[in-house]
């Protein structure tokens, strides 16, 4: 059986850290803690469960404080997690298989990133990270923000799921970062334009946003995936700003050159294009199309679950009433009840609509 050395780069995480390491303690065999400059209790937290706590003055770079973390591993694989992660119980078991099961000559095991989930435990955003990785190969951390591990080898996905659980969110911190690197003058990559986009985005800066993504897309280089939601999130950005040229639907469609089938995001988006512009034949079709088709299991970009589940079954519901076809309205409802069981709006359509299929069956 091999063995997992836990590395963690902390800071100011008291109010986290336990749950986070009593979810893993039992299954990882060394706890290494990196505090970066903590003024409350994280590091007593963190020494009342292993004396490998370590120091690192913040240099405003998330690499090099994570590249920093995995120095002090000793064992065969290291696994990473955030102060505000958890393992549930069902992943607690397969990280336990996993870690007895595994072979030795595997460089990386990727797994879920649950990076958010709903009130009624749906999860919103999965994407997959390579989070168990061999001490040995001397994998190393990149970017400023939105770090990545340049893992290379042999690597296998597994269904173990790593769970976020944040009760705070620092809005504006990842912004000033690529503020910084531009006062500096920095050259920018595809990623980096995408991320960036992303940060004015979640921070109100519409317009801004757009000529990121833009910039993103105007680049031959660059991960498909991001090119994808780069139309997609252009899209959501023209349509907060309500502009009229059809330059949402144009970002929508745009998206299937990167992706070459459609996606639920990108389907949803385009019925909800026709739903509010009271095309209910046309908006079904694409909300029909967006429970299709199924997220990959093995895909490694974000995946965000609403799109392809209770989302587009809501929306179909009010379209086939707005159709009057009252039958199939109420099978979506229900449909988007199995997700939302206490959901205010769902449980008034469900009583809407049997009144209305009571009158109609009695007529």
């Amino acid at each position: 059986m091999v063995t997992i050395s836990l590395c963690m780069m902390v800071k100011n995480e008291e109010a986290v850290l336990a749950r986070c390491l009593d979810s893993v303690k039992d299954i990882v065999d060394e706890i290494n803690i990196l505090d970066t400059g903590s003024t409350d209790r994280t590091v007593e937290i963190a020494k009342a469960y292993t004396d490998r706590v370590f120091f690192f003055e913040w240099t405003g770079n998330f690499a090099e404080a994570r590249n920093e973390s995995f120095k002090y591993a000793t064992k065969d694989y290291i696994l990473y997690l955030d102060a505000d992660d958890v393992v549930e119980e069902e992943d607690r078991e397969k990280l336990k298989t996993l870690k007895e099961t595994l072979d030795p000559s595997v460089d990386s095991v990727s797994m879920f990133y649950n990076a958010g989930k709903d009130e009624f435990g749906n999860v919103t955003l999965r994407y997959r990270r390579n989070r168990l990785v061999k001490r040995e190969r001397n994998f190393k951390w990149g970017g400023d923000v939105h770090n990545y591990l340049n893992v290379f080898g042999k690597i296998i996905n597994s269904d173990v799921a790593i769970t976020h659980k944040k009760i705070k969110h620092a809005v504006s911190r990842n912004l000033s970062i690529y503020r910084e690197k531009i006062k500096r003058g920095d050259t920018f990559s595809a990623r980096d334009y995408f991320y960036y986009g992303n940060e004015l985005r979640e921070n109100g800066h519409l317009e801004e946003a757009i000529e990121a993504y833009n910039q993103n897309l105007a680049l031959q280089e660059g991960w498909v995936e991001d090119k994808f939601y780069a139309c997609i999130h252009k899209a959501d950005c023209l349509r907060k700003l309500n502009q009229d040229d059809n330059g949402e639907l144009k970002s929508l469609l745009q998206s299937f050159e990167y992706t070459k089938t459609p996606r639920p995001e990108a389907c949803s988006r385009i019925g909800y294009y026709y739903h509010r512009r009271r095309e209910f034949q046309h908006a079904t079709y694409w909300y029909e199309q967006a429970i299709a088709l199924k997220p990959d299991e093995n895909q490694w970009s974000f995946s965000y679950l609403a799109y392809s589940t209770w989302y587009p079954h809501l929306q179909l519901c009010v379209c086939y009433y707005q159709l009057h076809d009252w039958e199939k309205s109420y099978y979506h409802n229900e449909q988007a009840r199995k997700y939302r069981p206490e959901d205010p709006a769902i449980l008034q359509n469900k009583e809407l609509l049997e009144k209305k299929l009571g009158i109609e069956e009695g007529a």
